[in-house]
């Protein structure tokens, strides 16, 4: 697991946000990713290794969580 410190990180809200409260703020840093809540900011952030998020974009990408 990377050694990451999202305070302080520009952390961007997914442009999928539909403003009705379900919103996904993700920060970038050297060798991770962060990702947190946009309602619960100070509620806690899940932080993965660069190489897993983009193992995760590749999946979704080829739909393989599609419902």
């Amino acid at each position: 697991m990377p050694t990451a410190d999202p305070a302080g990180t520009n952390w961007k809200t997914s442009s999928y946000s539909n403003g009705g409260g379900n919103c996904v703020e993700v920060a970038v840093g050297t060798g991770w990713t962060g990702f947190r809540d946009t309602k619960d900011r100070d509620g806690g952030t899940l932080v993965v290794t660069a190489s897993r998020w983009e193992n995760f974009l590749a999946a979704t990408r080829s739909g393989r969580y599609d419902l």
